[in-house]
């Protein structure tokens, strides 16, 4: 065959593996090599009002990091984004009075604090708050951020008058994915 009658072929083969055309009867493999269906992660079913304008992570990363990653930044300030902008809270990251507390970095490309201001955009909500320990007054600063909520969050940092805004969603998870299955 040649390359191109392979690719086809393959081509037209890969719907059909992702549409489970295989049952598990049909199935050689041993029962216990099968893979066990996992749940999907289980998340709140508070339903959300419109839509949530997630940022785009633009690329940019301060001059000390080369990682790739979802860095987001404007030449003076910048962070790392969550997996698909989305924040996904288990049980762990989740206070007694419901709000989501997360740790977020921040890079510091100029001298002064960081501060942290947001609100949430699909709902009523109160602002959010955040931690910022001490890192000195430039460079690298971790924070906590604290959603009272689930939502849609826009989220600024600043220091002095420079300032990173981005919209992020926050989703509480209702549980934990099982690793194992328990016997």
């Amino acid at each position: 065959m040649t390359n191109r009658v392979m690719a086809l072929a393959a081509a037209a083969l890969i719907p059909l593996g992702c549409l489970g055309g295989r049952s598990e009867a049909s199935d050689p493999r041993p029962a216990i090599v099968r893979e066990t269906p996992r749940p999907a992660l289980a998340v709140s079913t508070r339903k959300a009002r419109g839509t949530c304008p997630l940022t785009l992570p633009n690329g940019r990363m301060p001059p000390s990091r080369n990682d790739v990653g979802a860095n987001h930044g404007n030449g003076k300030l910048w962070t790392t984004m969550w997996p698909h902008d989305v924040v996904i809270a288990t049980p762990d990251y989740i206070e007694p009075d419901g709000s989501v507390v997360m740790k977020w970095p921040w890079w510091r490309g100029v001298d002064g604090r960081l501060s942290i201001t947001g609100r949430r955009l699909d709902g009523k909500a109160p602002p959010l708050t955040a931690d910022i320990p001490d890192y000195g007054r430039s460079g690298f600063q971790v924070s906590a951020i604290s959603f009272p909520t689930a939502g849609c969050w826009e989220v600024t940092g600043a220091v002095g008058d420079t300032k990173l805004t981005f919209v992020t969603l926050v989703l509480k998870a209702s549980r934990y994915w099982p690793l194992a299955k328990d016997n």
